[in-house]
């Protein structure tokens, strides 16, 4: 009994002790069999890709050097991590099978927030939306199996998103982890009709409700992709948050909390996904020294990083991790 691992996540600034930390693969879709526009990420970047012949290409073919600085990008947040003492964890690479297969629908393994995720006690499996990240989550779930078995954790997914009207049918249920910020009992879960869906929010407010959990879906600009793209809970009374990518407004909970206003333009830069260490420490990309200077105004202290090409794939320090342990 003495070996049990601890699991649980109950905010998204408490201090954060084993985390998942992705790796840095792409197979890019054949341009014939995606359902991602791109239209979240940066023009000078989608010229990048147009620019090229990525159809069904491994993203270290066309991009060699760039492969280079994004591996080395993760390594570093690696580095980071460990010096605060924090555990961090690696899924397993991609097979050469899996490589194959993603030469039509595309191949991903390159931001774990995604594919599952914890709330409370729970390890959760979601369901994405995107074809090339449908098979996100199996290069992790060993590792989560691993975790969840000698844990006392419960080890949950959502149901398999609905195909029967045909490869681009809606139903879902999608929910992806990037759209969930855990706040104590409450859980936000973003919906711009990118990644998570209206199905996805029913079926964990119906899971959480075993917990008294309160679950409030959050509808956000379509030009956004997740949650975490437009808002980062610092600590208690405390975000990073770009207000016009709320269609209804930010949740009522938060308020009266003090604000670090975002520009929407910086949404696409990802420069609200960063990673509080704890109430004390924030991770950041160093091209936002005016969010460092905010946060330092107000006593939290910045971690400066390049992340550069992991932000012109779509996703920064926090799409890169998922935690396992944080309370």
């Amino acid at each position: 009994m003495n070996n049990i691992k601890k699991i649980g996540v109950t905010s998204e600034f408490a201090p954060l002790r084993r985390v998942v930390l992705t790796q840095s693969e792409f197979i890019l879709p054949h341009e014939e069999h995606t359902n991602d526009d791109g239209s979240f990420l940066e023009d000078d970047v989608l010229d990048m890709f147009n620019n090229k012949d990525t159809s069904g290409k491994n993203y270290a073919e066309v991009f060699p050097e760039r492969q280079k600085q994004w591996e080395e990008e993760r390594a570093n947040l690696q580095t980071l991590l460990e010096k605060y003492d924090i555990e961090v964890l690696r899924p397993r690479l991609l097979t050469d099978y899996e490589k194959e297969q993603g030469k039509v629908y595309g191949a991903a393994n390159f931001f774990v927030r995604d594919p599952f995720f914890t709330i409370g006690d729970s390890l959760i499996e979601g369901s994405m939306r995107f074809f090339h990240r449908r098979n996100e989550v199996l290069p992790v779930r060993n590792l989560l199996t691993e975790q969840a078995y000698s844990s006392d954790a419960f080890y949950v997914s959502l149901p398999m998103a609905d195909t029967s009207q045909g490869e681009t049918d809606e139903s879902g249920p999608f929910l992806e982890g990037g759209d969930i910020l855990v706040l104590e009992k409450t859980v936000f879960v973003g919906n711009s009709g990118k990644a998570s869906n209206h199905n996805g929010y029913l079926w964990l407010k119906a899971y959480l409700a075993h917990w008294g959990y309160q679950v409030i879906e959050v509808k956000l600009h379509p030009d956004v992709l997740h949650l975490d793209c437009a808002l980062s809970l610092v600590r208690d009374g405390l975000m990073i948050v770009c207000e016009e990518a709320f269609l209804t407004g930010v949740p009522e909970l938060l308020k009266n909390w003090d604000k670090i206003n975002i520009p929407f333009e910086d949404i696409a830069k990802l420069a609200i996904n960063g990673l509080p260490i704890n109430e004390e420490v924030y991770i950041l990309d160093s091209e936002f020294k005016y969010i460092g200077e905010a946060l330092e105004a107000r006593g939290v202290r910045p971690e400066y990083l390049d992340f550069k090409i992991s932000r012109s794939l779509g996703g920064s320090f926090r799409c890169s991790t998922q935690p396992l342990l944080r309370k």
